[in-house]
């Protein structure tokens, strides 16, 4: 193997460029930005590389448009030996919004002290490129191999992957009879082997009440009082249940390995001024407030037990508070999932760690969901994972991230498990 490694540690340089490169396009969601300039960059890589390429639009899918349509590419390099497995390295194109607290250009890519910066760098271009680097070395050392390994750029992962990898599993990508074993290469650290994560559940509270004038609240009712016992109910009774439900699953770090819920916003009475806006605000009684809630629950939980949780809590308000009224909208879910640690992609890679970094992985569950969550669910192919370079903690944060050593390593370890997937001769 060692000429497989010398091969991939002579593209370093390569490596470097291509990060930077993908960094330096401003793919952010929302709205959904450079889509398909990220997609084109990609084909002009991999075209002359040996790899069919289609670019696809997900049309219809949320978000979709024709401002900021969701692209997606997928490309196939087909082995000279024949039929054989397929396997497919997904990474996602989006990046989160840029935030406050840089100290570097946020698309700038720089390289300092070994680290490449800028808004997705971890999460997960860094991921992207070390698998690209992973699966062009191991053709080019290995172009007899028999079957076909696939690389694929999606959109929209960070919003919930439905005009990316849920499509492209709507549309057959994903099916175990097209591609036997996946690797979607998150930044959960170069020595562990992600192989699954936490269920979700989000969904929209709105409280009702009625408008009136700001100086006879008595005449009105206030749907933020009303979003206020909510929450209320939430502290004292909610959030002690939850903490009190803990989990089998590895999840990383250890706090999440109970259920949690995140309040996302809550936005209630007059809509926020515009920018630039200097008068005040009218006096009136607030007729309508909303709260988004990101429940996060456990492989031993089910989804309709966590809608319940909701449902009973705002019944219980509701028969303290004789005016109160509310309206409940589910806006997505996906199941918890994990792989058995005796799948056959969770064994290459674990025996491909152990020999690139000379120690046995460390087997997590990630906190948040990805898109292994559409695989598994639509494509019904289980035998997918996590592995890719950068550290879990650095994703969505300012000066994000990824190390280049990591990335080199991740590449070796990437390259070898095709080498054991795909049952080469070294």
């Amino acid at each position: 193997m060692q000429s497989l490694f010398d091969l991939i540690d002579s593209r370093r340089d390569d490596l470097i460029a291509l990060t930077q490169d993908l960094i330096r396009i401003p793919t952010l969601n929302p709205p959904g930005e450079c889509y398909l300039d990220c997609c084109e960059y990609l084909a002009a890589r991999l075209k002359p590389r040996g790899f069919a390429v289609e670019l696809l639009r997900a049309h219809g899918t949320p978000g979709d448009s024709d401002k900021h349509p969701r692209w997606n590419l997928v490309a196939r390099r087909e082995g000279r030996g024949g039929p054989g497995e397929t396997v497919h390295f997904n990474s996602h194109i989006d990046v989160v919004a840029i935030g406050d607290g840089w100290t570097t250009d946020p698309f700038g890519g720089e390289l300092r002290d070994g680290k490449i910066y800028g808004r997705g760098a971890c999460d997960m271009k860094g991921g992207l490129a070390a698998s690209i680097i992973a699966a062009e070395a191991f053709c080019d050392r290995f172009p007899d191999f028999a079957g076909a390994v696939e690389i694929s750029g999606t959109a929209d992962e960070e919003t919930g992957g439905y005009g990316g990898v849920a499509w492209l599993a709507e549309q057959g990508y994903f099916s175990p009879s097209k591609v036997q074993h996946v690797i979607i290469p998150e930044p959960l650290n170069v020595d562990r082997v992600c192989l699954g994560h936490r269920g979700v559940w989000w969904a929209e509270i709105e409280t009702h009440g009625r408008i009136a004038h700001g100086s006879m609240p008595f005449l009105g009712d206030s749907a933020i009082r009303h979003m206020g016992a909510v929450v209320e109910e939430m502290e004292h009774v909610l959030y002690p249940a939850l903490a009190n439900k803990h989990t089998a699953m590895p999840v990383v770090p250890p706090q999440a390995r109970q259920s949690t819920m995140n309040i996302n916003s809550i936005h209630g009475g007059l809509p926020e001024p515009e920018p630039g806006y200097t008068g005040f605000p009218s006096a009136v009684v607030a007729h309508s407030a909303r709260m988004i809630i990101d429940r996060r629950y456990l492989i031993e939980e089910t989804g309709e037990e966590v809608r319940t949780e909701i449902v009973d809590l705002l019944e219980r308000v509701k028969a303290r508070r004789p005016d109160f009224r509310y309206t409940l909208n589910e806006l997505w879910s996906v199941s918890p999932t994990m792989t058995d640690k005796a799948a056959p992609v969770v064994t290459a890679v674990s025996k491909a760690i152990a020999t690139v970094l000379g120690r046995d992985p460390e087997y997590v569950v990630s906190p948040g969901t990805y898109d292994q969550k559409h695989i598994d669910r639509i494509g019904k192919l289980h035998n997918c994972i996590a592995y890719g370079p950068g550290i879990l903690d650095l994703a969505h944060q300012p000066d994000e991230y990824v190390g280049v050593d990591d990335m080199l390593a991740s590449a070796k370890v990437m390259a070898l498990a095709l080498v054991d997937i795909l049952k080469v001769e070294a």
